[in-house]
């Protein structure tokens, strides 16, 4: 009779294990094609770029820093594609992203959303966090302008951001900041101009 009980709770835990182990690999299955779609190693430098999924793959990426807060995805439905890098363009969500979640601090609200018109595909990262501080709003795309603590931050991301956005794809950036909503918005043509093919 006892070796009955232990066979059935064996039986029980290697259930559980497998279980466990199935749950695993789904979720490194998730990640690694996030990290494939994310860094786009198997394509052109220039190509056709979907928004919606490098901002799909980045939050899987960014899944565990994003953590007590609340994503919310406004999309438009059929939104266009744009011609570009891919990669480039996913280090501007994730540099956007991350800081929004670094402000924030574990808990608050973060508002991505894409949209288009005739001319431009936009992408907006809006949080409810605290703000950037007036002194630095004009600065903020600046190199080595951070809101962070001495020796948390390089200065250095958004700077990069403005670079991928408008001299390497010939768009527009912006940011709005009060108490209570920091708003960015990246405007991206659709078919990009001959002055942006440098």
């Amino acid at each position: 009779m006892v070796a009955a009980v232990q066979w059935i709770a064996d039986v029980a835990r290697a259930n559980d294990l497998l279980r466990e182990v199935r749950t695993s690999t789904g979720r490194i299955t998730e990640i690694v094609g996030a990290l494939k779609g994310y860094s786009h190693m198997d394509r052109a430098a220039q190509a056709v770029v979907d928004i919606e999924s490098g901002l799909d793959d980045t939050l899987v990426i960014l899944k565990s820093k994003l953590s007590g807060i609340e994503v919310r995805r406004v999309r438009q439905t059929d939104l266009p594609s744009v011609v570009g890098n891919a990669g480039e363009l996913n280090q501007v969500w994730t540099n956007l992203i991350a800081n929004a979640a670094e402000a924030l601090d574990g808990r608050g609200i973060i508002v991505i959303e894409s949209a288009a018109d005739i001319d431009d595909v936009t992408v907006t990262v809006q949080d409810d966090g605290p703000g950037i501080p007036n002194d630095l709003l004009d600065r903020v795309f600046d190199p080595f302008v951070t809101t962070k603590a001495p020796g948390e931050g390089t200065g250095l991301g958004l700077n990069l951001v403005h670079q991928i956005v408008v001299d390497r794809h010939g768009g527009r950036i912006s940011v709005e900041s009060v108490p209570g909503c920091t708003r960015f918005e990246v405007s991206l043509p659709q078919t990009r101009s001959e002055s942006a093919r440098g």
